[in-house]
């Protein structure tokens, strides 16, 4: 994905921010096509449509572990905003904050920070992304000033926020590091060269490599960790069929 993509999702997400968290709640198990309509599953991580950048359907049926979507009617151009991005997340976004959640939570307290991801992949243009979100402060709602995202797949001709900047081994695989900014924050992307299916991984592994890259310091919030979609095209039948996330400090 292009520069322009997340300064357009960041803008369009400032706008909508309000609507993120009072969207009309569904039931776990349930089927959801509202734009930015949300539920909780397990009692614990917040399950959301978020198509914030198209006005075609899209609906996701919510399991218990995770979300399938489950139309996707839009279609946008690679080199511009993918259409949305469905996703399960622990922590706050916009406001909407998953049950008992620890995070917000200061970097340099965190002991424990895990997470496990599945990804059930389908044809089409999209990244199976998962975002790490960090603040100088505990931030709640609005943009965060850091993102870091792990691209499990990548399909199509789309790719990160600014330019590659070489490879690097984190968690015992290696990655294309990818470094810019989208006009509303700062991005560091990891792609992986091949698709990545299932893993569960030390989140603190990617933060600390943030870290000695010297784009945030153990000063920084930990506000929330989500995977899912960023389609520009198709899509119907991509899954997170199982997501766990866990923080302790």
């Amino acid at each position: 994905m292009h520069s322009t993509v997340r300064a357009i999702a960041s803008a369009a997400l400032l706008a909508a921010g309000s609507l993120v968290g009072s969207a009309g709640q569904a039931h776990a198990d349930a089927t959801i096509c509202e734009q930015y309509g949300s539920t909780t599953v397990q009692g614990r991580y917040v399950v959301q449509n978020n198509r914030w950048g198209s006005s075609a359907a899209q609906c996701i049926d919510v399991t218990s572990t995770g979300f399938r979507i489950a139309t996707q009617q839009g279609s946008a151009p690679t080199n511009g905003a993918p259409l949305s991005y469905p996703s399960v997340f622990l922590g706050c976004h916009y406001s909407n904050c998953s049950p008992g959640s620890t995070l917000p939570m200061q970097v340099s307290r965190i002991r424990s920070a895990t997470s496990s991801i599945t990804y059930q992949y389908v044809g089409g243009t999209y990244n199976a992304s998962y975002d790490i979100w960090l603040d100088p402060t505990p931030k709640t709602n609005g943009v965060n000033q850091m993102e870091i995202m792990i691209w499990f797949n990548r399909q199509g001709p789309i790719q990160p926020i600014g330019s590659a900047v070489g490879t690097t081994t984190v968690g015992g695989r290696t990655w294309e590091v990818w470094r810019g900014n989208n006009g509303g924050n700062n991005v560091i992307s990891y792609v992986a060269p091949s698709p990545i299916t299932s893993w569960s991984f030390n989140v603190l592994d990617f933060v600390n490599d943030v870290i000695a890259r010297g784009a945030i310091t153990n000063s920084w919030y930990l506000t929330s960790v989500q995977a899912g979609f960023e389609p520009w095209n198709g899509g119907t039948g991509l899954a997170v069929q199982n997501f766990s996330a866990s923080v302790s400090g």
